[in-house]
């Protein structure tokens, strides 16, 4: 019988029946002692990495090459790139939605217990192509990554190592692939516990892998028939499986290829509770100590927390719904037994407005980024705010408040954008600092500044404020045209009709924006489509607002062809001034020269 079994209730149920008296507790998350010796000293996972490195055996064994040795207190270290355990959670999701280009249609997520102390572990399994003995090995391998198309989320090798060992002490793979016709299977251990418990120096991960091409398992040598045995030994020893044929029946719910991964001896929070959450929700997996902090809020507080934006943050249900942007066609996410409708906020934005974002980036990565703008449908109500920043799909920061904390200007605006022209973080929940992030930080300020107080702050109560449009009248270099109206004279108007009727259609309300890098730092949008061109289109309903806007669309070109054009010139100014250094420099050479020929009567 398999030693993980995926139904609770029949786990409770046998220990009720056949275990009654035995001393165990039927509690699935009560520690057994009969198991405490293959546990480490610390369950904590910001404290297991705090012991003293004994002695360290640099001689090679005869026949053996000299190596990098890989300390496993790296394993740990390197496992607290993830601050938040949901971010590892993310990173297996990657490596399942990665398969998607190798047929795979589901990622299961779930709790599982072990028969061996009841104690309960975190599944995944995926039908992806799976991984044969060469790829298992690359997969449990330190910064060996073969994701090198522009398609796939992982890229540093590193990402499976770090989010499991953030999660357990220990985890344990099994994976099927069929390769030109030869079909394999293939076992592999990553166990912290091991390593700590026997002293190792290095980090060895025992692995082991089947040909079942006729059906039936053949041990695949890599070595000698006495290295296969040891690595069988150590993985039954340090796993939750006891016999062979535990670990070959692990395979029977794979199918005909994909990856099992079950992460066991999981982590506690310093209370010595589980961190992971599983039994308040039996359709989720929570964050205990974020759970607890939430019963501590006020009602109203609570309520404004039961937005999407703060469950992310204990949910992993509402946390994989966002996770990524464009919704599957045929792969589905599901998570203890019920898949995760997905969900892109931006569908459900009041008066959205769509924004072109040009990046001053290298020309092989040179792309426009459209950023969908609008009120939360909970607003003014809830004050939430900031932008939801994809790389490649995938959720890297969410919510990303790029005004100060305080400010209440541009409450309830949300942002949504895909950022492939900047590169995420390890952990893939931020980004890496650079030129790029700062100047897209300054515009994406400027978006949500400019929304809330010339475009739409009204249309949910608050009134525009007329200094910002003289603001914008006076840092861009381009004179602000609305209806053919200069900005000068609307700004009287605003004075006297600060809230202008906007019943009926919201057809101006839904402009195109576009900013560059080149351009000012505060710019209008083509046309300036705001409330305000329905007033004036009022007054003047012969105007024609798409002339208009493709009027100031050109003229923004031709502003952009002057900067561009200036720029090159002050390319070619700069060059010239060096060629005239240089030749000053020459003539002075030449000049010396000759005055000490001179002094030496070389030359008469």
């Amino acid at each position: 019988m398999s030693r993980f079994v995926q139904n609770p209730t029949n786990v409770l149920d046998i220990l009720d029946s056949d275990d009654e008296g035995d001393g165990r507790s039927s509690r699935p998350e009560v520690q057994n002692n009969a198991a405490d010796d293959r546990r480490l000293e610390n369950r904590s996972f910001w404290k297991a990495g705090a012991f003293d490195i004994g002695p360290t055996k640099w001689n090679p064994s005869q026949g053996e090459l000299e190596h990098a040795r890989v300390h496993p207190k790296f394993l740990h270290s390197n496992a607290t790139s993830h601050k938040w355990a949901f971010g590892a959670i993310a990173e297996l999701l990657d490596n399942a939605v990665d398969e998607i280009n190798n047929g795979a249609t589901y990622v299961k997520v779930d709790r599982v217990y072990s028969k061996i102390d009841n104690s309960p572990a975190l599944l995944f399994l995926d039908d992806g192509g799976g991984m044969d003995p060469d790829g298992i090995r690359k997969c449990m391998s330190l910064g060996y990554s073969t994701k090198k198309t522009n398609s796939t989320i992982g890229q540093y090798g590193n990402g499976f190592k770090t989010s499991t060992m953030r999660l357990g002490a220990d985890v344990i793979v099994f994976s099927r692939a069929n390769r030109n016709g030869r079909v394999t299977q293939s076992v592999g251990l990553l166990s912290y516990t091991f390593l700590r418990k026997t002293g190792q120096d290095d980090v060895i991960v025992p692995m082991i892998d089947f040909d079942i091409s006729k059906h039936w398992p053949e041990p695949i040598l890599y070595g000698t028939q006495e290295d296969w045995s040891t690595n069988l030994k150590t993985i039954l020893e340090w796993s939750p499986f006891t016999s062979k044929d535990d670990l070959i029946q692990q395979f029977e719910d794979i199918g005909s290829h994909g990856t099992k991964i079950i992460i066991y001896n999981l982590w506690l929070n310093d209370e010595g509770i589980y961190e992971l959450n599983f039994d308040e929700d039996d359709e989720d997996i929570k964050l205990r100590d974020e759970s607890a902090r939430l019963t501590k809020l006020s009602k109203k507080a609570v309520d404004t927390q039961a937005h999407i934006s703060y469950r992310i943050l204990h949910s992993l249900r509402a946390y994989a719904s966002m996770l990524y942007l464009r919704k599957f066609k045929n792969f589905k996410i599901i998570l203890r037994g019920n898949p995760v409708e997905q969900y892109n906020i931006a569908d459900d934005l009041r008066y959205p407005q769509v924004n072109i974002y040009k990046p001053q980036v290298s020309s092989a990565k040179q792309a426009a980024a459209e950023t969908t703008l609008g009120f939360i449908k909970e607003a003014p109500t809830i004050g939430v705010t900031g932008f939801n920043v994809y790389h490649k799909n995938r959720l890297i920061r969410p919510f990303w408040k790029v005004t100060p904390d305080g400010n209440s200007k541009g409450y309830g605006i949300v942002g949504v954008l895909e950022a492939n022209f900047i590169e995420p973080a390890h952990d893939k929940q931020d980004f890496e600092r650079s030129s790029v992030f700062s100047r897209l930080e300054t515009k994406l300020k400027q978006m949500q500044m400019e929304y809330w107080f010339v475009f739409h702050s009204h249309l949910i109560g608050h009134q525009m404020d007329p200094s910002y449009l003289r603001q914008l009248q006076k840092t861009s270099s381009v004179p602000l045209q609305t209806q053919g109206q200069p900005l000068n004279q609307m700004i009287p108007d605003l004075a006297v009709n600060p809230r202008p009727d906007l019943s009926g259609s919201h057809a101006g309300i839904h402009g195109r924006t576009i900013f560059n890098n080149d351009m000012p730092t505060v710019r209008p949008p083509p046309g300036f489509q705001t409330g305000l061109d329905q007033e004036v289109a009022c007054r003047d309903s012969s105007v024609d607002i798409e002339e208009i806007c493709d009027e100031n669309i050109q003229l923004f070109m031709r502003c952009e062809e002057y900067m561009e054009r200036e720029a090159e010139l002050k390319t070619t100014v700069v060059d010239l001034e060096k060629e005239v250094a240089d030749t000053k420099r020459k003539c002075a050479e030449l000049s010396s020269r000759l005055e000490f020929l001179r002094s030496q009567k070389h030359v008469k």
